[in-house]
């Protein structure tokens, strides 16, 4: 990602503006298209291959896996492998070959013109390069520097996705405030970083430190004939810390490095419970270098070593500590977060009645019941007025204004969620009487069967 420099923030913090963890370009971000790609030559290509090959001799992080690397590109060349015009299916196959012989997630080649064209126009290497830093600063502003999604789930369970890590100084501070001030009144926070490559550490260092003590060491980075570069949780936070909330980080397997370093550090300080699958596997630090006619090559250049564990997640990746299909990491973690706060002793009734109802919600969803249409058919009629239709194998409320709401099983003994209410009412049907139970009323209005 970016070589480590320590700068001091025009704001409120001396930051890390440029410590490595991942890719510089934390999130894909569309680009303009050309009607097609420039072809690739026969000599295009040697040159490239030749150009990689020197460029990985002499910034490597590994010095024993050259070889194999060379070698590996040197056959691919030899052998024809690399023999396309198309620019794309090029960049796909030496990536292939790089991380193959390498073992590291951190070692590609991208086919990207416009960087190409910004990285080949000055001497500076990638973090220092002003023209990659507005492309990659345009593409921060575009994803609210990765904070993509903020919500309140049911019991104030409060939500952030973040898609990547990435790190804009004197702006990314400032999303991240608002995120934090959000997230600051929930009951319990959920993060999700499935899906994020990865990003920038200051990103992750002024994300982490809202729920640290000021001045921990998180993590050292190494490179080989450098002093090791440390990285600490910061003083000034405008957010305020928020220790001491339950915290649960949703996971899979295409969360990379900086995202993943987020994620171990969770595990590692135990601040929260991961939720998913075991991450991708790469911890080490990686800049860009051009390669002509119109490439950029990521090579890994140092590693990190955590405090707690003495190692770190490279090709390994972080396990969760819930292990379930990312698909339903959410509601799992959701469902853990309401447990727990269900389990406080002394709560607010009001509070304790929120998440509750949050609690059979969820469970629902992980856990569909289903009810046979026999008895979906006894169950119509009218009540007290109410009129409950089963029609195409559903029930169906019937309102006053004719209009028909559908009402799904939550559970097997007859509770049901009326569609197009985001979940504020309930009914329950039980035989001889309907039940409507409104969330913000504390008993439910009962109508016996006409």
């Amino acid at each position: 990602m970016n070589r480590p420099r320590l700068i001091a923030s025009a704001c409120l913090l001396a930051c890390l503006a440029g410590t490595p963890a991942l890719a510089q370009r934390a999130a894909p971000t569309a680009v303009a298209r050309a009607e097609a790609a420039a072809p690739l030559g026969v000599e295009q290509r040697a040159a490239a291959i030749a150009a990689i090959i020197q460029t990985v001799e002499s910034r490597y992080v590994f010095p024993d896996r050259v070889p194999a690397i060379r070698d590996r590109l040197n056959e691919g060349l030899a052998s024809g492998r690399y023999d396309t015009a198309d620019p794309g299916v090029f960049a796909e196959r030496v990536t292939a070959d790089l991380r193959e012989s390498s073992g590291d997630g951190h070692m590609y080649l991208n086919h990207a013109p416009d960087q190409y064209a910004a990285a080949a126009g000055s001497d500076a290497e990638a973090d220092d390069n002003p023209a990659l830093q507005a492309i990659w600063a345009a593409a921060a502003r575009r994803s609210n520097n990765g904070l993509t999604e903020m919500r309140i789930l049911p019991g104030n369970v409060r939500y952030l996705r973040i898609s990547g890590f990435h790190w804009v100084a004197d702006r990314t501070g400032q999303a991240y405030d608002d995120a934090m001030r959000f997230m600051r009144d929930g009951d319990a926070l959920v993060i999700d970083l499935r899906g994020n490559g990865g990003g920038d550490h200051a990103a992750v260092r002024y994300l982490l430190s809202h729920f640290m003590e000021p001045d921990q060491l998180d993590i050292t980075f190494l490179e080989a004939g450098k002093d090791p570069i440390q990285s600490r949780t910061l003083d000034n936070l405008p957010a305020g810390r928020l220790r001491g909330k339950p915290l649960y980080v949703l996971i899979s397997r295409q969360v990379g490095s900086a995202a993943e370093a987020f994620a171990y550090d969770v595990q590692q300080f135990r601040l929260g419970t991961l939720v998913g699958a075991t991450t991708g596997g790469a911890a080490n630090n990686n800049t860009f270098f051009p390669v002509a006619p119109a490439f950029m090559l990521s090579v890994s250049y140092g590693r990190p070593v955590h405090p707690v564990s003495g190692a770190n997640w490279e090709a390994v990746g972080v396990s969760p500590d819930v292990a379930v299909d990312p698909a339903i990491a959410l509601d799992t973690a959701a469902l853990l977060a309401v447990k727990s706060l269900l389990a406080r002793a002394g709560a607010d009734p009001a509070d304790r009645a929120d998440w509750a109802w949050a609690e059979t919600g969820i469970e629902s969803r992980l856990h569909p019941a289903t009810i046979a249409p026999a008895r979906l058919r006894a169950l119509a009629g009218t009540y007290g007025g109410r009129v409950i239709l089963f029609e195409d194998g559903k029930l169906f409320w019937r309102r006053a204004n004719g209009q028909k709401v559908a009402l799904v099983p939550m559970t097997a003994e007859g509770l049901f969620m009326a569609e197009g209410y985001d979940d504020r009412l309930r009914l329950r049907l039980a035989g001889e009487a309907l039940e409507m139970h409104w969330i913000d009323e504390p008993a439910p209005s009962r109508f016996t069967r006409d």
